[in-house]
């Protein structure tokens, strides 16, 4: 593993909408990212000064992207563009983010990848807490491996 770019170098999301901080680890099928975005006051996601659990999903989206940039197949870190196809066993143990004070620790593990897409597990974390988890599917309208 070699030094890693910030995210926001790798993912289309920028200025606020870039929620991850730092990659911490990434292999061929795997990344973990962490997060301290989610103690905002302007986060861009947040409601009535509350942000809810379910944009857990956002920062495993994000976390798998950036995973799809950093794997040996994809072309030296070159962004692409891969669209949020599907998410399953989403599942919360939480109701929101906002209120946690540990930053957030997002894995992600590339299960599959074929075609256009690729599916991921992920589960977010603060601390020994388990916020979130589930699986997700991304799709690359230009074909290749997302």
């Amino acid at each position: 593993m070699t030094a890693a770019p910030t995210p926001a170098a790798l993912i289309p999301q920028s200025g606020g909408m870039c929620l991850l901080d730092e990659i911490a680890y990434w292999d061929d099928t795997r990344v973990t990212c962490r997060s301290a975005t989610h103690r905002r006051a302007n986060h861009p996601l947040r409601r009535d000064g509350v942000l809810e659990a379910v944009h857990l999903l956002e920062y495993a989206a994000q976390a798998a992207a950036v995973h799809a940039a950093l794997a040996p197949a994809s072309a030296a870190g070159e962004p692409r563009i891969g669209y949020l196809a599907s998410a399953r066993g989403f599942r919360l143990h939480v109701d929101r983010i906002d209120d946690l004070q540990t930053d957030l620790r997002i894995d992600a593990t590339r299960l599959l990848a074929m075609g256009g897409g690729a599916v991921y597990e992920f589960r977010v974390t603060a601390g020994r807490r388990l916020l979130g988890e589930g699986r997700l599917g991304v799709a690359s309208p230009h074909g290749g491996t997302c």
